[in-house]
């Protein structure tokens, strides 16, 4: 599995920690973060598709 960086707002990390421990959402910051990428690309698919940008090949 690949390692990225990227920079987070304070803001918007602090709002993710909300959501990361024991008995939360997700075990850690990467399962959080790769969900949310997941989710997003998943929308961006629906998106092309309705837009016809899809190619099926």
């Amino acid at each position: 599995m690949a390692k990225i960086s990227v920079e987070v707002p304070d803001e918007l990390l602090a709002d993710l920690d909300e959501h990361v421990g024991d008995d939360k959402k997700f075990v850690n910051r990467s399962d959080a973060i790769r969900a949310s990428i997941r989710k997003t690309l998943d929308l961006l698919d629906e998106i092309d598709e309705r837009h016809g940008r899809i190619d099926d090949e």
